[in-house]
């Protein structure tokens, strides 16, 4: 039996073994192993990626936001505009700054942010618009840049699954006061371990991050602000150097199997992905959703196909934020009932996608078969 498991981080590395090997060898050679030269590069390279003025690395994705909410001037008493439908992170990241989120539902079609709804959610205590690119799609900018700028607030745009991604033609990392980035293992980008940073046009933004990553200095024993411990090393760096310049041609890949996913999967009674003609996405989850999810995914793990759930409960009814539990959000609730995440990544063979599919038909078959012996 063909078996296709959800992520195989093993095969990146082991596709780009002999570079990373060489790169890590330096870096232990080189007596630098947090932030220094290596760090800069980076810094520098992936700011010219991001077609941004600056780019500073932090210890991880959940920094990234937070410390770039801090650097806008976000503290107890603002509120800012999440998405319902996310990772809990984004609203961790505020409630680290003591500011309160407050959640507005996506647009169904796109899972992202819905721009029409978030007039309506902004009080003189709103401070920022946070919007995600979900799964790697852009949300819907423009809008959203319009109502900021109406109102004086500031957009961070969570972009931790959206490496490399278009909106209307222009590669994220530039569009709103800044963009918040993960480089956690199973991202398109990944490292091997922790890392995030942040991208801006905003030279002041750049500089208060890199105060507050180190302890709030500058110059070593010189404490500006009351900083944090947030700083890529030198070997993640390092490998994120490498795996910047195949960043592109591993996104494709991920385009070709989402493609065939599209074409072959839209007549087998599920919902998948809709993908807007303004932005291009770049493919790290490929989410559809079925109403009877639970049956679904135990019938593909009988087929040796790994699946997994992003995300099983919105945060409005986690545990964490049980002061939100009774807030209304039926479109992110049911959202969260239904997706399934299928198998997509750079190492993913055509051959295996199409297994996929094929499994997914025959469960289609055979629940259509079941439906018509009992009617």
């Amino acid at each position: 039996m063909i078996t296709v498991p959800f992520l195989d981080l093993r095969a990146a590395y082991l596709e780009l073994k002999e570079e990373i090997d060489t790169v890590i060898n330096r870096i232990l050679d080189s007596g630098c192993y947090i932030l220094g030269p290596e760090v800069e590069a980076f810094e520098i390279e992936y700011a010219a990626y991001c077609e941004t003025k600056h780019a500073v690395s932090v210890g991880n994705g959940l920094d990234a936001l937070h410390l770039a909410l801090l650097a806008m001037g976000v503290g107890p008493g603002d509120e800012v505009i999440v998405p319902s439908n996310t990772y809990i992170a984004t609203w961790l990241a505020v409630s680290q700054c003591g500011a309160t989120p407050i959640p507005v539902e996506p647009l169904e079609a796109t899972y992202n942010i819905d721009p029409t709804l978030i007039k309506a959610a902004i009080t003189p205590r709103t401070k920022v618009i946070l919007p995600v690119h979900l799964y790697g799609q852009p949300s819907d900018l423009d809008p959203i840049l319009d109502i900021a700028r109406l109102h004086g607030i500031k957009v961070l745009e969570d972009a931790a699954q959206a490496h490399g991604a278009r909106y209307k033609g222009k590669r994220l990392g530039g569009h709103g006061d800044a963009v918040a980035w993960s480089f956690y293992p199973g991202k398109n980008m990944g490292a091997l371990g922790d890392g995030g940073a942040v991208t801006t046009n905003n030279p002041d933004i750049a500089d208060h991050i890199k105060k507050l990553r180190n302890y709030g200095s500058r110059v070593k024993y010189i404490n500006e602000v009351r900083g944090y411990n947030s700083r890529l090393d030198s070997l993640q760096a390092a490998i994120l150097r490498v795996k910047l310049k195949y960043l592109d041609n591993w996104n494709e890949r991920r385009r070709v199997i989402a493609q065939m996913y599209l074409d072959g999967l839209k007549d087998m009674g599920l919902i998948v992905p809709y993908v807007p003609e303004y932005v291009e996405p770049v493919w790290h989850l490929f989410v559809i959703r079925h109403s009877n999810r639970k049956e679904l995914q135990q019938r593909l793990s009988e087929a040796g196909i790994g699946t997994l759930i992003h995300y099983p409960i919105p945060p409005h009814k986690q545990d964490a934020y049980q002061d939100n539990a009774m807030l209304s959000l039926p479109i992110s609730e049911r959202i969260h009932d239904e997706v399934l995440s299928l198998p997509i990544n750079s190492t993913m063979t055509v051959g295996q996608a199409q297994y996929v599919m094929e499994a997914i038909q025959r469960v289609k078959t055979s629940s259509t078969k079941k439906r018509n012996h009992y009617s």
